[in-house]
């Protein structure tokens, strides 16, 4: 395996990573607005990702990073053509880290609840969208550079996938409620949990229809590669572990069960788009793959020394603070205020 393609694998891994650590984040801001139902149970979905959303956006930064000093031409493409979608998670993002922290010491607080919903909600449609148009393809032009418009990325397609990738945040996010709540908050994220999870099977079932119909000509198909259907494995497991844990009343192993599903989806987007990374929408021969746009074998080399120090480093600190912070927050034991 060459280097470009090992740190296509190692962006594909970085990805999931933050899939699963900040969509339970992402979910949890989604719901926040409508699930609880006091200032103790808005506390409580606040304290319950407190200790570690910073730390999650970590997984974003260093994906980010890693297709920047990787994959320099992808990186500048996708930047510049999706500039204002970016603009618009980046502030959403800012958004979301602004109202945590001004909530408790503004006048009116509930218009920090909704800048916390707007900054996770947002996000979380939009990555779906973005995905989208990385698996449908994008315009580039003859120059590498991307030929659209904001409202080209806006395509049913595109969308389909972006309301589907909002719906496994969410599903994960009342996961991750019930895991982590008590009482009736609690109650109210294992119905939702519950129901958002059919409905995600539901659109990914349309949304693997119309990935079918659309996209059928790329080099290396899913159905075609056993690394693909080991993915599909992933994902369909992921399905059942999830929907069984939920109705034997297991929280840990549902919220397992989904961000196995979600890894699993992450892995079909790269066996899918393998080798291209920014594929081409009407011309493949312009897309954008590890071949045409990776850096230098020696920047590749030295990135993964470091990757290979990096990466255990922020496993373990990640391990720590999830184990340091484990076990459920209460609704009984704060006064609303505070973080």
């Amino acid at each position: 395996m060459s280097l470009a393609a090992v740190w296509y694998v190692l962006v594909a891994v970085l990805l999931a990573g933050y899939a699963v650590l900040d969509g339970f984040d992402l979910g949890i801001g989604t719901l926040y607005p409508f699930i609880s139902k006091s200032d103790q149970e808005r506390k409580a979905m606040r304290d319950a990702i407190g200790p570690v959303w910073d730390g999650n956006e970590v997984w974003l930064l260093t994906a980010g990073g890693a297709l920047f000093a990787a994959f320099p031409a992808v990186y500048a493409t996708v930047f510049s053509g999706f500039y204002l979608a970016l603009m618009l998670v980046v502030f959403s993002l800012i958004f979301r880290a602004v109202s945590l922290e001004f909530r408790a010491h503004a006048a009116a607080p509930r218009v920090w609840d909704w800048a916390f919903f707007l900054g996770s909600a947002l996000p979380a449609l939009l990555f779906g969208v973005a995905i989208g148009n990385i698996v449908r393809g994008v315009p580039i032009g003859v120059d590498g550079e991307y030929a659209g418009t904001f409202l080209t990325l806006l395509n049913p397609y595109s969308l389909l996938i972006g309301v589907l990738g909002l719906t496994m945040f969410v599903t994960h996010g009342a996961a991750w409620a019930a895991l982590k709540t008590e009482g009736a908050l609690q109650q109210r994220a294992v119905a939702v949990r519950s129901v958002a999870q059919w409905v995600f099977a539901a659109l990914f079932v349309v949304a693997t229809i119309a990935t079918l119909v659309m996209v059928n000509d790329r080099p290396t198909p899913v159905l075609g590669t056993v690394v693909g259907w080991i993915m599909i494995v992933v994902v369909a497991a992921g399905l059942i572990w999830t929907r069984l844990a939920i109705a034997r009343s297991q929280d840990g192993p549902a919220f397992v069960g989904n961000a196995v599903t979600m890894v699993g989806l992450v892995g079909l987007l790269a066996v899918g788009n393998y080798p291209a990374l920014v594929p081409a929408l009407d011309t493949p021969q312009r897309s954008l793959t590890i071949y045409n746009s990776a850096s230098a074998h020696l920047t590749l080399e030295v990135m993964l020394i470091i990757a290979i120090i990096g990466v255990p480093i922020v496993l373990a600190y990640t391990a720590l603070v999830y184990s340091k912070f484990r076990g459920k927050v209460s609704t009984e034991t704060t006064d609303g205020g505070g973080y």
